[in-house]
């Protein structure tokens, strides 16, 4: 919820459901007197999105996690709010001072079990509807993730970090005793495993992630899995709540098969494990239908190559017969339920939307919504979720180019938004507006989809600062998406556009690898060249102002572009890599990304390493650069800004490297990194204006 540092706490009254702490949070003004008629910086504390809607099997509720920014510490904020669909009811459920997530309905719709740190640390909670009550259910040591109720509604499975104990090694290491009030330097940390890092978490703890089971009304957690292995959810039960079933790869060496996963059932009663699949690749997301003779899960082959597509399966119980359902698709399933019918409701990304469908188990596809969207603010990246009920309705992210997530209802092909989270803060304001823009590639005539944001208050006669900004990834998809971003570029006056360039998802398996070898190239750069040029054709662009911007994969393509042409004014490089060779071997994902994105070793193929990677091309630039990373980047770690940035003042060429302190990968994550970043952005570009 929207919070300013003086919050009006206020009882919600008329509703058996709005008193679950007594009070709730609601806020009437902002911090600051909103005077401004477009998008502005301050704004992006006051957004808020849903996430994480989840209708309750009965359909008659909808419980949905509310995201907003506390100004006041910089941080984000999570409550639960309720929508009752018999009246229209929309009320708070948890809303304060503590983080609320994860909440998932029991099987009889009469109970919520959800995380939150309002017990001081994260534990789960147990919410009964009817009777108003909350209680306590957990006090362990590490949070719980992928939570999932048996069937009959008496037990909860979830999965959680168990620390590793001591090495062989590290218990054969004697030191000396340290004298009582010494001050002696801290102890050392010694790396063993081939995974030792992840962007975000910093160096990670050695532990193993374990399935556990807990009884619904609380008590002791029994661990369930065993073995230095990583156990993964989504979990399912098995209908007649006997077994958990979840993915793994119990290989040995499966720290170094990151492609590798099969499913797997563990027997509550014997403990015994039964391996369910063993497909080439990874299975995961099981569910049983309601028989149990069937079990639907996801699955993509272990190719080695950037990109595969997700597909959805089902396997015979008794025979182990698997079909295929999805492969005439050719797009990723991204999450999946079973309907009434039999059948099934899918999510996937299809030219910049996120869409849901029905699928029947021949594999015909039909749309039911195209307007999944919303949950990632800061640039219009492809996003969303969704829940159905028993009886097939549908809880999901609605949102769009104006606005971010509200939650979405569809019901019997008839859909309607039920929230107006923003209107408050952008119901007043004159937003840029999204077009549509295709074109065909200068390298190839490959059909490139993008969109353009016009200035508010546009007028065709007049010429605008163009500026190019360019998607994550690769393998990513922008779409007609609200983000915060690029609507203060807009609101600045400048034009901007996005393209999905050769690699983005939601085109099929084919586009995604048309950048198999050459990321980066000269042929995703003249994707990006053509989106100028079209732009520049349509009669409103001030050719002699054009900027280039992007961050990680885009950041890349940033540094790229500036060493294949001179033709814009300034360029803002975030998060880039740029020598191949020393980001595989410093990055957390070097065990993935060597195998998936390169044809060997880089010692054994230096020289491809080394024609993918922006600081091969350094002699050529000219083009002023902005370099932006994140001090705890362990993705693309800031050294490879440093090495851009060196290289750019040895050729005094004009630059600036922006270090940002406690930032990982994710910069914008905090709200107040992401207004840095655009203002900083905004500021570069205006010192190279003609």
């Amino acid at each position: 919820m929207k919070k300013f540092g003086f919050p009006l706490l206020g009882k919600v009254l008329g509703s058996a459901f709005g008193t679950a702490l007594g009070t709730a949070l609601l806020v009437a003004t902002p911090a600051y007197a909103d005077t401004h008629q477009s998008f502005a910086s301050e704004d992006i504390f006051a957004l808020e999105y849903v996430g994480d809607p989840q209708i309750s099997p009965d359909g008659s509720h909808i419980v949905y996690v509310r995201n907003g920014y506390d100004i006041m510490t910089d941080s984000a904020t999570k409550s639960l709010w309720l929508y009752r669909l018999k009246d229209d009811t929309h009320v708070p459920l948890f809303a304060d001072q503590f983080n609320y997530s994860q909440p998932r309905w029991s099987p009889d719709s009469k109970r919520l079990v959800f995380s939150s740190n309002r017990s001081g640390s994260n534990q789960l909670h147990m919410y009964y509807l009817a009777e108003d009550k909350e209680a306590l259910l957990t006090q362990l040591p590490k949070s719980a993730g992928d939570l999932s109720w048996s069937p009959d509604g008496t037990k909860l499975a979830f999965t959680m970090n168990v620390k590793e104990g001591k090495t062989e090694y590290v218990k054969s290491v004697k030191l000396p005793t340290k004298p009582e009030g010494a001050k002696w330097s801290d102890p050392v940390t010694v790396i063993e495993k081939a995974r030792y890092q992840a962007d975000g978490s910093g160096f990670l703890e050695p532990s193993y992630r374990h399935v556990f089971v807990l009884p619904a009304e609380g008590g002791t957690p029994r661990q369930l899995t065993q073995g230095d292995f990583q156990h993964y959810g989504p979990l399912t039960w098995q209908p007649d709540n006997s077994a958990v079933v979840f993915s793994s790869d119990q290989h040995p060496q499966w720290e170094y098969r990151t492609t590798e996963s099969d499913l797997y059932a563990i027997n509550l009663a014997s403990g015994k494990l039964t391996q369910l699949t063993d497909l080439p690749g990874r299975e995961s997301q099981a569910t049983f239908s309601a028989k149990g003779d069937t079990l639907a899960f996801l699955t993509r082959d272990n190719e080695p190559v950037p990109y595969v597509n997700t597909n959805l399966a089902m396997m015979d119980v008794d025979s182990g017969q698997i079909t295929i359902l999805s492969a005439d698709l050719d797009r990723s399933i991204a999450d999946y339920r079973w309907s009434g019918k039999g059948d099934f409701v899918v999510q996937y990304d299809d030219f910049g939307k996120r869409k849901l469908a029905s699928m029947n188990t021949k594999g015909k596809v039909n749309e039911l919504v195209d307007n999944v969207s919303g949950t990632s603010l800061g640039r219009p990246y492809v996003s969303g979720e969704f829940s159905m009920a028993n009886n097939g309705t549908l809880a999901y992210t609605s949102g769009s180019s104006q606005r971010p997530a509200d939650l979405g209802y569809s019901r019997k092909g008839k859909s309607r938004t039920l929230t107006n989270l923003n209107e408050d803060l952008l119901g007043h304001k004159t937003l840029g507006q999204v077009h549509e823009l295709n074109v065909a590639s200068q390298f190839d005539g490959e059909n490139i989809q993008g969109w353009y944001i016009t200035p508010p208050d546009f007028d065709a006669n007049k010429k605008y600062p163009l500026l190019l900004e360019i998607h994550g990834g690769p393998h990513l998809a922008y779409g007609p998406h609200f983000s915060a971003e690029l609507q203060r570029y807009a609101s600045e006056g400048y034009v901007v556009v996005y393209v999905n360039y050769r690699g983005s998802t939601s085109y099929g398996k084919d586009f995604a690898l048309l950048l198999d070898g050459k990321y980066s190239s000269k042929e995703d750069f003249a994707d990006h060249n053509s989106a100028v040029d079209a732009l520049i054709a349509k009669g409103f662009i001030d050719s002699n102002n054009l900027y280039i911007a992007g961050g990680s994969a885009g950041g890349i393509a940033t540094a790229y572009a500036i060493g294949l042409t001179d033709r814009f004014n300034a360029a803002a490089i975030t998060k880039p890599v740029i020598n191949w060779v020393s980001k595989v071997l410093t990055a957390d994902s070097y065990l993935g990304q060597i195998r998936n994105q390169f044809p060997g070793l880089p010692w054994d193929n230096l020289e491809h390493y080394w024609q993918r990677s922006p600081l091969s091309l350094v002699g050529n630039v000219t083009t002023p650069a902005m370099i932006m990373t994140g001090e705890q980047d362990r993705r693309t770690p800031i050294s490879e800004s440093e090495q851009f940035y060196q290289a750019l003042q040895l050729q005094r060429v004009d630059s600036v490297l922006i270090r940002v302190p406690g930032a990982p990968h994710g910069i914008a994550s905090r709200p107040s990194r992401m207004i840095s970043k655009i203002e900083h952005t905004l500021a570069w570009f205006a010192r190279y204006k003609k």
